[in-house]
């Protein structure tokens, strides 16, 4: 019997009963398309495995509605919202609780993770905006312009701007390395649901409750072309991986624009009433749509789609002529997000906001974080979802399979079949189709080969140490075992040399413990540093961290020549450890030395201010230094390279 030609272009995947409740939020994990996180009105966060009837991880700690969901790029952290006000961090591979955040006055309407480093954006009701930096547990920005609810935040792909969209009928572009609003585009006339930056220029596509969707020049802030006509409000949005379209989930319906100028390639029927989420993954489009308790997931195959080209008859929305609408292959591209963060010929102070905007409110709701439990009820599952992201590798990652289509054929999908389209005749691909080669592939192997070998900071045994290699090799299976005379030498070899090495650690931290004792710090760190032995600096550091107010402007002429040796060495703590510390004096000095040294001269002798403008200028020096270590090193994969690029967005402002 042959085998049923799959001719579907659209079908259902699965249905499931996600809470005990109303399902209020739901978000799909963008880099595998695999991963759903529901929240309810039973004031839990729900995962799932899609096409798995079973829940992977249920997190609780809320202690109402949970209004909003969002995953973080690597699938690693999860964070919700509440009708409360209230924001907790998961970490999923722990299984626990990471951080409660509280500040907000109104329920969590939107939220985004920035693309590297620990930060969260937050909108709520209470019309604000809050940058989060989850490690300190503390909001670093609070934003303030729209008039109505915050309902869609997105991180732009370089990490440098947030758009926001409200009820406000606005959307606003937000200067995270000035702390300031950049621009705003108003134009819609309705609530905006959702905004989408382009993946590769600089464009942004908002849709809104207005049966619109505009697309954005951030470049000349202003509207590039305006798409009407949608069957309903727009409720999600999404750019081809390659830039070349934009996905619309609409009513029952799958919408393919271009819009220079606007144009409608194709439409797909799909029947998954108001849409929530759409994500890409193997040429296949995954959307999820959520009713009451339930939620459905929906596939439409993209290589049966038109994506570019000619324009598909859109009864709907376009009933002008062809030639209106044809593409203009010479019509330039916007820039790419490739451009250094600021020009400016000497330092420059950014405005920053008043301290208590900036000052996190967390610390007077100490007790709404407690210790919440995340349920694990199928640990095979979460193996499968999670486990491969947190390996390292140096090959790029066994893609996942695409799901297969029903054979069975019905009404709505053979209209879609009728339906003229060039990518019709096309079969739906093998699982072993691959895709042309992925850029992440090309630039990240160099880095990662020029760089040392990194010897871990965690481990269960000491390295390069094995019971094995303190014993001569025997190299015939019945030569006779060796006296133990011989072994005992063979195990003391090398022994000596150790204790010394240990023994002279111990003497150099004991001066530099004796000079502490005298609460002179500045000292204890420059007789540390004159040891000329980085691990005696930093066990020092260690410390240093650990009290922010035990920094002074002097202390951090000491400190970054040597935070620049500790960066480029081959031990993980000793990189973690001068990160940190670079961090902190970016934090707390990187405005200081940027005020004082675009300040004018002052009139008169005033030998302190020379001494402080001396301290910021030998400061400012070392910085540029580092500076190009750390953008060198911001191209890293996994831990090292995310703290490197949160160093490098922290150091915009002296470029």
């Amino acid at each position: 019997m042959a085998t049923p030609v799959v001719t579907k272009t659209a079908w259902k995947l699965q249905e499931i009963v996600a809470h005990a409740s109303n399902v209020s939020s739901l978000v799909l994990g963008k880099a595998s398309g695999r991963l759903l996180a529901t929240g309810g009105d039973d004031c839990r966060v729900n995962l799932w495995s899609i096409n798995k009837p079973n829940c992977i991880m249920s997190l609780t700690g809320h202690t109402s509605p949970v209004e909003s969901v969002r995953l973080n790029t690597p699938e690693e952290l999860i964070v919700a919202g509440s009708q409360s006000g209230s924001i907790r961090v998961w970490d999923l591979e722990a299984a626990k609780i990471l951080r409660t955040l509280m500040g907000h006055k109104a329920n969590i309407c939107s939220l985004d993770f920035h693309p590297y480093g620990e930060f969260v954006a937050s909108g709520s009701q209470d019309t604000n905006i809050k940058l989060w930096d989850i490690r300190r547990k503390g909001c670093v920005f609070r934003y303030r312009g729209h008039s109505q609810a915050v309902r869609c935040l997105r991180f732009s792909p370089d990490g440098k701007w947030l758009a926001s969209a409200a009820d406000d009928h606005m959307v606003k572009l937000w200067d995270l390395t000035a702390g300031k609003m950049m621009s705003e585009f108003p134009g819609h006339t309705g609530p905006v649901n959702v905004v989408e930056f382009h993946p590769n220029e600089y464009l942004l596509a908002s849709g809104s409750s207005d049966r619109t969707i505009r697309f954005w020049d951030l470049e000349k802030f202003q509207v590039v072309s305006c798409i009407e006509g949608e069957p309903g409000p727009v409720r999600s949005v999404l750019f081809n991986p390659d830039g070349c379209c934009l996905y619309s989930g609409c009513q029952d319906s799958l919408r393919v624009y271009g819009w220079e100028p606007e144009r409608c390639f194709d439409v797909v029927l799909v029947n998954w009433g108001k849409v929530a989420d759409l994500a890409i993954c193997n040429d296949q489009l995954i959307g999820v749509a959520f009713s009451q308790s339930n939620v459905s997931s929906y596939v439409v195959d993209l290589t049966r789609v038109t994506r570019t080209g000619t324009v598909a008859q859109d009864p709907v929305q376009d009933s002008r002529p062809l030639a209106q609408q044809l593409p203009n292959p010479s019509a330039p591209l916007r820039r790419i997000y490739e451009r250094p963060s600021t020009t400016c010929s000497k330092p420059q102070r950014v405005k920053q906001n008043s301290e208590s905007e900036r000052r996190s409110p967390s610390s007077e709701d100490d007790r709404d974080e407690r210790e919440s439990r995340a349920e694990i009820q199928n640990a095979e599952d979460y193996n499968e979802i999670f486990q491969p992201k947190n390996s390292i590798s140096r090959t790029p990652p066994r893609r996942s399979e695409p799901f297969p289509a029903p054979p069975e054929d019905d009404t709505a999908t053979a209209k879609e079949a009728a339906k003229p389209s060039p990518a019709m005749d096309v079969q739906i691909p093998l699982p072993n189709l691959e895709a042309p080669p992925r850029p992440p592939a090309v630039t990240s192997t160099p880095a990662l080969k020029a760089e040392p070998a990194i010897i871990p900071a965690t481990r269960n045994e000491p390295i390069g140490l094995k019971a094995s290699d303190f014993l001569p090799a025997v190299k015939m299976p019945q030569q006779a075992e060796l006296a133990d005379e011989d072994a005992m030498s063979q195990i003391r070899k090398g022994h000596d040399t150790m204790c010394v090495v240990l023994t002279s650690r111990h003497k150099n931290l004991d001066t530099v413990r004796a000079v502490w004792t005298t609460g002179d710090i500045k000292t204890s760190v420059d007789s540390a540093v004159a040891i000329n032995d980085l691990s005696v600096v930093v066990d020092l550091l260690n410390i240093v961290n650990q009290k922010a107010s035990l920094w002074k402007l002097d202390l951090c002429t000491t400190i970054l020549p040597q935070i620049e040796k500790l960066l480029q060495s081959k031990y993980e703590s000793y990189v973690q450890t001068g990160c940190t510390s670079l961090k902190l004096i970016l934090q707390r000095f990187l405005p200081l030395i940027t005020d004082i040294l675009a300040a004018p001269p002052s009139v008169g002798v005033d030998i302190s201010r020379e001494e402080r403008l001396h301290k910021c200028r030998l400061c400012y020096k070392q910085l540029k230094s580092i500076s190009g270590l750390v953008k060198s090193k911001s191209g890293l994969s996994g831990r090292h390279g995310s703290a490197f690029r949160e160093l490098h967005l922290l150091m915009a402002s002296l470029d």
